[in-house]
């Protein structure tokens, strides 16, 4: 007996293919506009639902289609999010995620993926980074950007263009990975062996360290700012860096060190640094972010 193959069951199989092979796109749309690991793996559950409902016959361009939907859901999270953690307590971070498989999260390039830079683009409303995102970590030309955006291409290049104002008078220079990951091991070394010169040596006048714990006790709930208080800080408690069995991850396209306890993951270090020192320290206490940087680990294993 023969039976002919279901065609809606072939169209379904088609739907599945074309959006496995553009997820890893997608992801890193959302995650970039986001901040959020969490958020953006939701909003491409929505997009999936989306993507099974629509008469697919009449999508000219998936991929683009894929990206419209995306960036656009992405945008109308960010919104909400925003007030969101607007509650949140002590300093946010964005969350970070494991990118020893893939450094670039789904990229054409590298950009935006830092977690610094993260942080900074927080500071842009959420279309603007959107715009921002697509054309400098996905080169979309401004013709598309307008289109998922649904803008005048003369608006896109003004908004990118401010996107990109507002970078450069919040970022920094930063060193090569290979002294970005020195600098790390550096720090870690001087924290543990408590030398509080070599600690500041290596730290800006004007460093700041963040701790991301949402209320977690150890977390500081404010900003430290200046090479001596942060460089006491990392010093930490008496027991905190004996306790501590610290091991090197990649986070974000960066050297970043995971701290464990009895075994456990338990805070994550980030650094971002320029040619003068360490400026910035961030430390992720917060279990759920943890938890998700090593989910993100074994998704992309």
């Amino acid at each position: 007996m023969h039976f002919e193959p279901c065609p809606a069951a072939n169209d379904l199989d088609q739907a599945v293919s074309v959006f496995v092979e553009l997820r890893p796109r997608l992801f890193g749309i959302a995650y970039r506009v986001l901040g959020s690991a969490v958020e953006a793996e939701d909003v491409l559950q929505e997009v999936w639902l989306r993507w099974q409902r629509t008469d697919r016959s009449a999508v000219v361009s998936p991929a683009g289609f894929l990206a419209t939907t995306t960036t656009r859901l992405a945008i109308n999270v960010a919104q909400s999010a925003r007030v969101r953690r607007e509650t949140y307590i002590g300093p946010w971070l964005p969350e970070p995620v494991d990118t020893s498989v893939d450094p670039e999260v789904g990229a054409q390039r590298a950009e935006a993926v830092e977690l610094a830079l993260l942080l900074v683009l927080e500071k842009l409303g959420p279309t603007e980074r959107a715009a921002y995102v697509l054309r400098e970590a996905f080169d979309y030309g401004y013709p598309e950007i307008a289109g998922i955006l649904q803008l005048s291409v003369v608006n896109v290049r003004k908004i990118v263009s401010r996107a990109r104002g507002h970078l450069l008078a919040e970022r920094r220079d930063t060193v090569d990975r290979a002294e970005h990951r020195r600098l790390v091991e550096a720090f870690v070394s001087a924290a543990r062996t408590g030398d509080v010169t070599s600690l500041e040596a290596l730290l800006t006048p004007d460093a700041i360290s963040l701790s991301d714990g949402n209320g977690v006790r150890g977390a500081a709930r404010v900003p430290v700012l200046g090479r001596t208080r942060v460089a006491n800080l990392a010093m930490g408690r008496p027991n905190f860096w004996r306790d501590a069995d610290p091991r090197r991850v990649e986070a974000n396209g960066r050297t970043g060190v995971m701290l464990h306890r009895d075994g456990t993951p338990a805070t994550l270090l980030a650094i971002a640094a320029s040619s003068d020192g360490i400026h910035t320290l961030m430390w992720v206490w917060n279990p759920g972010k943890i938890a998700t940087f090593l989910d993100s680990r074994l998704r992309r294993a």
